[in-house]
């Protein structure tokens, strides 16, 4: 689940790790207060306006813009809120149709008011799972996209690993420190920012923490200027509070929806569906596909139960997507019945009425024998298969009709 900035800024207060001071505004009179606050409170003489959405580089896309003063903030503001905003971490880029801008952040200007005294940094944590260890990954390229850094300059992004059983350590916090140049004053400051930012990664349950830039002020403080959060879903039964700050308005409607029938899905670029049980036999059915000449549409897992009314909750969810042109259902039957399934998959096709494409049933395990036949008997436009191989041939023919 991904935070917006804002929240990310919240969470990392909480754990000490200093932030630009900032205000949320949905309207224009919100970023007019938000200015005379930051003000009044911080004396900032100059402030950012920042698009609030889940993608990264709002900049290019003109959706962080400096106001030097009162006039240029309402300005600013009034532009960026209703904007639709291309990025290129946006649906299809600076081409494509970009997203709704509801909110933004207006923050003080941490750079002044010396500029060029001002150093910018790239840190982020997130898991190695080849090497069961969390990642510090960390750069003396901040501001910059660390993807373009790591391929023009590689030697330029270091790591450390952090031993799950160990923790962090103050050793590795200041062997960073001393790898990013930092002295005096900033050396220590950044020792308990990376310390504390650490802490708040693990105690949140996140999958990412990524700070660009990290700057270094021109009185050698250390500061999280922007923050990008993503937490792990799996987690947030422990995180009711973190779970609050879920915005279904970035997200994808149908995954949306798919979750409030909990089913697991991902919308893909294909025009094969795929409803299965088990994510390792999703992976599978999802090769199959394209090994017969199609291409996954999704990534659906209906779990352990197959009942009518959930197939028919992912059949409405698969069919949302226009570019489907047939459905493989790929059932194991080991928690749940072969035959259950066959049934559920009968009623569900006969209460949505007209199905507009051809459905593949491939099920095995229990009882897989009587539900061929239940499908096979049943009078629907349904083709039953017992073998990948069979169901591989039965999507090539489908797709080539």
């Amino acid at each position: 689940m991904n935070l917006h900035e804002y929240q990310g800024k919240e969470l990392l207060k909480r754990y000490g790790v200093p932030i630009q001071a900032g205000i949320v505004a949905t309207t224009l009179e919100e970023a007019e207060a938000a200015w005379h606050t930051l003000q009044k409170d911080h004396g900032a003489e100059m402030a950012v306006v920042k698009a609030q959405i889940h993608a990264g580089g709002r900049g290019k896309g003109g959706g962080v813009k400096l106001a030097k003063n009162f006039d240029e903030l309402r300005t600013h503001a009034g532009n960026i809120l209703g904007m639709m905003l291309r990025t290129p971490q946006t649906p299809g880029g600076m081409e494509g149709p970009g997203k709704l801008v509801s909110k933004v952040l207006i923050a003080e200007d941490s750079y002044a008011p010396d500029f060029k005294a001002c150093k910018e940094y790239y840190v982020s944590i997130l898991m190695d799972r080849e090497k069961k260890s969390n990642v510090i990954i960390y750069s003396t390229e901040g501001g910059m996209d660390i993807e373009a850094v790591a391929e023009a300059t590689p030697h330029l992004v270091q790591k450390e690993w952090v031993d799950p059983t160990a923790g962090f350590g103050a050793f590795q916090a200041r062997k960073i420190a001393f790898n990013l140049g930092l002295s005096g004053k900033a050396f220590k400051e950044f020792t308990v920012f990376i310390a504390n930012l650490y802490k708040a990664f693990v105690e949140s349950d996140a999958a990412l923490f990524e700070i660009n830039p990290c700057l270094r002020t021109g009185d050698d403080r250390i500061i999280a200027v922007d923050c990008k959060v993503t937490l792990d879903e799996n987690a947030l039964y422990r995180h009711t509070d973190l779970e609050a700050m879920r915005d279904t308005s970035e997200e994808d409607p149908t995954e949306v929806e798919a979750k409030n029938f909990d089913l697991n899905y991902v919308k893909l670029d294909g025009n094969v569906g795929c409803m299965v049980n088990g994510a390792g036999l999703a992976m599978a059915t999802m090769d199959i596909i394209q090994l017969s000449g199609g291409e996954p549409a999704n990534f659906l897992d209906v779990g352990g139960t197959a009942d009518a009314a959930r197939v028919e909750n992912a059949f409405k969810i698969i069919l949302k997507d226009p570019a489907v042109k047939a459905i493989l259902i790929n059932i194991f039957g080991g928690i749940v019945r072969c035959d259950r399934v066959a049934q559920g998959v009968i009623d569900a096709y006969k209460n949505m009425g007209s199905i507009r494409v051809p459905i593949i049933v491939r099920l095995q395990g229990t009882n897989a024998d009587i539900a061929k036949k239940m499908i096979d008997e049943s009078g629907l436009k349904v083709f039953s298969a017992i073998q990948l191989a069979e169901a591989a041939a039965l999507v090539k023919q489908v797709l080539a009709e």
